[in-house]
């Protein structure tokens, strides 16, 4: 075991770089013996420090004055020890913030004696973070500071003092992020007072823009580093999962360029708050704190990172998973599967029935189940399921995609020959996916590390049960009706059937619910309805139709443009087919249509109406709809559904041919029919220039 290569030097002499791991989650602290393993991995991988401030660990935060009994205190010195022994630097961080009153002496000497008591556990680096607490002062504080800041940095800087200037003494703002700083960062009279009179000697931890930042650029440290008057230490909660029980993060460390390596003081990754399935997390951190060791600077983007000379996140990722799947198949873990080779023993077995021999299926018999082998392509699917907090694994992302085109095109695998064929084989290929993903469970669930195992259980059981239903869904819009299928169509579902219990329910309640999935789609944050046109609508109907023709810059005057009969249609002129004519409506009022005839030829001979269609048109599409939105309906879901019913109500009066007519200048509804994927544009020699047809066989 080897530690990194020394880091860059500044100006002032050597310089050492911050690099390792903060246990500084809300949950479940780790135990002595996952931190004593944490720091058998830090010094393989080259990390050298472990910042202990557990948010659960109540004489850490919560009862911060009290003294470390004899038997904690015994495990502490145990684990400061172990760090030691380790080369890692082990810093003991408190958290006084929520009720501390800092114009207090004797507040002030309650710190002090804890951190005596530390010292003298052999803890020489130590941490007071003032993260997630109030910001209102108390009356006597008020008397006492001019600001907040001022009396974070007095009792900050008197503890420093205490205890001799540590060499490593890091302090954790309440403004610990862009976004909390007001009214911005450069203007933050908090920081700035942080800045000017924190000693010198005091690191400030760093979230970057955000809690959870998805990049951290060289501006924006440079930034901050300006504001603080110092480098900063970056803990880094882009691999936390405490605020999300549903949520695990198994991708690389990435969207951080290694440049930033020599304007950081160090960084320190807050991950997950299960232990084993870090691996990763820190792994690939190691990686990229070693990036900048060799062959000096590197310009990285992060976005081409395959252009990358220094560090490839998903070279780190196939490193970093290549040596964890070596630890799934360690046999010698409690609680895993008996070994398969047999132990000598003086001892006689307790069953000796063995007669018969091995079990051995009979012809046509089911054959014996026979576990598979764990292997890298399921870890490599196993991150991308559960990747990033902004960003979902290729195949997560492909699967989505793919769900998303099936479910838009499934009325198409009853149209066209090409199109069903097309639809099928897709469907086929996220079928394939959605058994990739149960093989992986079933290996998963046969490895022999059992540790690892039931950290990861919740999350893969709830991952497979979420593909199990799109895929009996997308076998539902093929036209199968098995048993899992046919409940996706229940009132009365099983409860394994939806996710998230009360949290989810209130979610869904809220107007913005789901503007933040990572798989983008238009938002549909208002409720519609479809419902059937009534002698009522026909007002609003010539409305939205008057306002759409005259929309848009290179639309010509409603009375100068040609006449179609869907305009007719629209105007009143012509009454649409019985039981062929809907409306949409959201909580203003009706906000679009769709009318048809049912036998449009006739219904322009009776009305003496010039047609742009020809004869042949006619024959093979007799039915005529149209189709309006206005501009608020920015979801276009309500819209497919409200053309779809209508379809069906078409198709069952017999018609099996449907046609529209459009302007080029109508660019909103030309994209909307082509998304729907079943309407296809139709060669009429004699259409004018400015007008489109579209038809579907029904």
């Amino acid at each position: 075991m080897s530690a990194a290569k020394p880091q860059p030097e500044s100006p002032g002499g050597p310089r050492r770089f911050i690099r390792g791991v903060v246990e500084g989650f809300y949950g479940r602290p780790w135990t002595m013996e996952q931190r004593t393993e944490l720091f058998k991995r830090e010094q393989k991988w080259g990390l050298n420090t472990y910042l202990y401030a557990p948010k659960d660990d109540y004489k850490h935060r919560m009862y911060w004055r009290d003294l470390y009994s004899a038997e904690e205190a015994e495990q502490l010195m145990a684990l400061i020890s172990a760090a030691k022994q380790h080369d890692v630097e082990f810093i003991y961080a408190i958290s006084p913030g929520l009720d501390i009153t800092f114009s207090n002496p004797k507040e002030a000497a309650a710190l002090k004696r804890k951190l005596d008591q530390v010292r003298g556990f052999g803890c020489r680096s130590f941490s007071l973070l003032f993260d997630d607490i109030e910001t209102e002062m108390c009356a006597a504080d008020k008397q006492a500071f001019s600001s907040f800041a001022n009396a974070q940095v007095a009792v900050t800087n008197e503890v420093y003092l205490h205890l001799g200037e540590p060499e490593t003494f890091l302090f954790c703002p309440t403004e610990y992020c862009d976004a909390f700083c007001k009214p911005s960062l450069s203007q933050s009279a908090y920081l700035l007072t942080v800045g000017e009179k924190l000693l010198p000697g005091i690191d400030v931890l760093w979230t970057g823009p955000k809690v959870v930042s998805h990049y951290i650029t060289v501006e924006s440290i440079e930034q901050v580093s300006s504001v603080l008057k110092r480098a900063p230490v970056i803990w880094d909660n882009i691999h936390a999962n405490d605020y999300d029980p549903q949520r695990i993060f198994l991708g690389p460390y990435k969207d951080r360029p290694t440049e930033l390596i020599p304007k950081l003081k160090g960084v320190l990754t807050n991950p997950n708050c299960e232990f084993y399935p870090n691996f990763v997390a820190i792994h690939t951190l190691a990686t990229w704190c070693k990036s900048n060791t060799d062959g000096g600077l590197r310009d990285v983007e992060m976005s081409e990172e395959e252009q990358d000379p220094g560090y490839s996140p998903q070279a780190a990722l196939t490193q970093a998973l290549t040596d964890w799947l070596q630890e799934f198949l360690n046999t010698d873990q409690p609680g895993g599967p008996a070994r398969l080779k047999k132990e000598t023993s003086d001892e006689e077995p307790m069953q000796t029935d063995v007669g018969d021999g091995a079990y051995v299926p009979g012809p046509g018999e089911n054959p014996l189940y026979t576990a598979e082998p764990l292997t890298l392509d399921d870890l490599k699917l196993l991150s991308d399921l559960f990747y990033l907090p902004y960003e979902h694994g290729a195949t997560a992302k492909t699967m989505l995609q793919e769900l998303d085109w099936l479910r838009t095109h499934s009325r198409a695998a009853t149209a066209e020959t090409d199109v069903t064929a097309e639809w099928c084989a897709r469907a086929q290929q996220f079928d394939n996916m959605c058994e990739a993903v149960v093989q992986m469970f079933n290996r998963l669930s046969n490895a022999p590390n059992r540790r690892i195992l039931y950290d990861l259980y919740n999350y893969i059981c709830d991952i497979k049960s979420g593909v199990g239903l799109a895929r009996a869904y997308v076998k539902t819009l093929g036209g199968a009706h098995g048993r899992a299928s046919a409940r996706l169509l229940t009132d009365e579902p099983e409860p394994w059937d939806f996710r998230g219990g009360l949290s989810g329910e209130f979610q869904r309640m809220l107007p913005c619910h789901g503007n933040r999935d990572l798989y983008r789609r238009p938002l549909m944050t208002t409720v519609f309805s479809v419902r059937p046109y009534c002698p009522e609508d026909k007002m609003n109907i010539q409305k939205i139709s008057r306002e759409m023709q005259g929309a848009g810059e290179d639309k010509a005057p409603l009375m100068a443009q040609l006449p179609l009969m869907s305009d007719s249609l629209s105007a009143g002129d012509l009454s649409p087919s019985p039981q062929c004519a809907l409306v949409l409506e959201d909580e203003a009022g009706v906000c679009g249509y769709a009318l048809a005839l049912t036998n449009a030829r006739a219904a322009a001979a009776a009305t003496n109406l010039q047609s742009v269609v020809t004869d042949s048109v006619f024959a093979e599409f007799p039915c005529l709809i149209t189709v309006q939105l206005l501009p608020r309906v920015t979801d276009l879901a309500p819209a497919t559904r409200m053309i779809g019913q209508l379809l069906d109500s078409i198709k069952s009066n017999g018609c099996r041919g449907v046609f529209c007519e459009l302007r080029h200048s109508d660019r909103r509804m030309l994209h909307f029919y082509t998304k729907l994927g079943s309407f296809k544009t139709l060669q009429d020699a004699g259409l004018p220039a400015d007008v489109a047809v579209m038809g579907i066989s029904l």
